[in-house]
Order: C-alpha cells, then structure tokens, then sequence
C-alpha cells in the first residue's frame, strides 16, 4: 500500500489538492491518527467496531481508491507451518509438494502455508524446530513423535496463543488442537486382515500350519506405527493365530535401512511368507524381495501410495497399500486452523480422513 500523505491538514479539513488527510479520517472517526495507521496498514491491535468506523470514514472521505479500501477490509492472511519428516520418505514429499502448490486452492480461507522437512527421528531436534517455527506463525501442524519434549513444546506454543495440530501421528496428553490422520490402529488391524486372508491357513482340509511373517517399522517412537503394530498382532491373535510374528525392525522410513532390514529377514527366515511396512520406503522392502527372487512368494503390505509403491503393485511385489490422501489431509489442517481463527469447534465441518486399501486392479 502506498504511504499515507502528510498528516497535517488545513483548518478546513481538505489539503490543497482537495485530498483527505490521515487526521481528516481520525477526526471523522472520532479516532487517534495512531489508530487510522493501525487500520491501513492492517496492524494489530485495533477492535473490529473500530476498524469499521475507520475504513467507513476513509470511504466517505475518497482516501483510497475501493479496491485499496476492500484490501484493507481484508484480515491478514493466517500464517500456516508444516513440519514434515525428510523427503526421503516419498509420501512426506508428496504431502509437502502439495502445501507449495496449492496455493490457489487455499485462497478461500485466506492462509499462507510453509512447509519445512527436518529430522523426524530425534525428540530434542523436533521440539527446538516446533518452537522456532511455531513461534513465526499462527499455526503449526507436524508429525509428532510421543516423547515429553515434544508435548512440552506443543503445549508451549498453546500457552503462547499458537495453535497446534499433529498429523498422521498424534501426541496424547498434549494441549494439540486435534488431530488429522487415519485411525491408526484400525490400519494396523486392516493390515492384519488382508495379510491372513491373501496367506490363507495353508491347508485347506484340516488344521492351519504354522507360517511366519515379519513387520518393519520407521520408529515405534511414532505413535501412530506403535497402534499400527497394536492393531496388526491384535487381529492375527484373534483371526490368524497361526501366523507368528518373528521380527519386527525398525527402518527409519529410509529406503536403504528398509532395505537391509528385510534382506537380513529374508536370510535369517528363508520360510518368511509375509510382511507388513508399518511406516514409509516400501521401495527398500520391495528391493530386498526382488533381488532375493521372492516377490511372489511373500505376501507384502505397506502404506502410502507413492510412484514407488504404485509400481511396486503394478508389477506383483507389493499385495495391497493402505493410503490416506494428500489433498485431504492438508485441506482439513487448513479447516481446523480457520476454524480456530473463527471462534469455532475445532473440527465444525470436517470429515474424518478415510483408509483407503489400494490393489493392483483398483489404482486411480
């Protein structure tokens, strides 16, 4: 916006070229020449009731051309932070590809959105990152690992009138607003479901045999892979109890540890017939089944559809993939901090983010 003119004006209220003063407008408003500043140049600090009598004085008095006025009718964009796991995690990259280009969907709730990929693994690095870049923002959304730093910085921030959602995986005992992810413990359950029954009970005329399967984790420090893991060996005990859980590592999400931690199961295990990535990297998984030759024999199950993963079903290594989408869980992090912005419940209108189980013969 351009600078306001000088504010002295002359005894009758207009300067010499007929244009309206800053203290013409505070006059008409019945206001400080401080206050009309604050309202023109979109500070903080003045009531609503205020700011309305202020822009109606400046329109009556032609100060600034109507789409200027409109302008400044309009509050501050919100200003929105992601704090997303490294982008070696396909699906965290996707998820930040679309926070930078969405731009143009988010302009109906007037948001400014930034995302930010640091080390998702280390509670103490998280906290100081949720911190600093909650403490430039309005709002914070993040993945959270349940650790006390963690929900000491999240309640930090609340303290501090900033706003936290977590994402994917929740934090509990936390002052967070909400929460935007699946249902964890029922992904791990659904995992557990479709592992035994594309297995089978490998004897159809009598007793099922025993048959062993493995699971990968990024971190159980996650809360979110902890119920998924709940959920998996819930329903296998209570459906599958043939099937026996003989490994579960941790991965990292990286593609590499994915990598060498199936590899060292498919050695250690040559009668592995399953497994399930509970976290991110499937690709790593799918390289350690192709090279040993066993992509068809062992059922596998993982999360996240990626270009990666959508070739690894393509082509017959991956059996099934539970995905959430993208799209979805940003706009409902945006919905809760408008919501929020708003005076409203933190989740008015917002729908509940779906598994959805993708197969070769259903990819979009």
């Amino acid at each position: 916006m351009a600078s306001f003119p000088d504010s002295r004006a002359p005894a009758d209220g207009a300067n010499e070229s007929g244009r309206a003063r800053v203290s013409d407008i505070a006059r008409a408003a019945g206001v400080s020449t401080a206050t009309v500043d604050r309202v023109l140049n979109q500070r903080p600090g003045v009531r609503a009731a205020t700011m309305q009598k202020v822009l109606k004085a400046a329109a009556a008095l032609d100060y600034l051309p109507e789409a200027d006025l409109y302008k400044a009718m309009q509050p501050k964009p919100m200003r929105l932070v992601f704090l997303l796991p490294p982008q070696s995690n396909r699906f965290m990259q996707m998820l930040g590809d679309y926070i930078a280009f969405s731009e143009e969907q988010l302009a109906p709730f007037n948001v400014k959105c930034k995302c930010h990929h640091i080390e998702g693994f280390n509670p103490s690095v998280l906290a100081r990152r949720l911190l600093h870049y909650g403490r430039q923002a309005d709002g914070v959304a993040f993945m959270a690992l349940e650790h006390p730093l963690v929900r000491e910085a999240v309640n930090t921030l609340v303290t501090e009138g900033i706003p936290v959602v977590t994402l994917i995986s929740d934090l509990s005992n936390s002052r967070r607003a909400a929460y935007v992810g699946m249902d964890n413990r029922a992904a791990g359950r659904t995992a557990g479901y479709l592992l035994g029954r594309f297995l089978g009970n490998g004897n159809s005329g009598g007793k099922a045999k025993p048959m062993k399967v493995a699971m990968i984790a990024g971190s159980l420090s996650y809360r979110g892979h902890e119920e998924r893991e709940m959920g998996f060996l819930h329903v296998l005990e209570e459906m599958f109890p043939y099937l026996q859980v003989v490994g579960l590592r941790e991965g990292h999400d990286d593609a590499d540890t994915n990598y060498k931690q199936a590899r060292t199961l498919l050695e250690q295990y040559p009668d592995l017939v399953g497994m399930y990535n509970i976290g991110g990297a499937s690709d790593g998984v799918g390289r350690a089944l192709r090279e040993s030759g066993r992509e068809q024999k062992v059922v596998f199950i993982g999360h996240g559809l990626t270009p990666d993963t959508r070739g690894l079903l393509i082509d017959g290594t991956m059996d099934a993939i539970l995905t959430q989408h993208p799209q979805n869980m940003i706009m409902n992090c945006v919905r809760i901090f408008a919501n929020l912005r708003e005076r409203r419940e933190a989740l008015a209108g917002v729908e509940a983010v779906r598994i959805s189980v993708m197969l070769r013969e259903n990819l979009p």
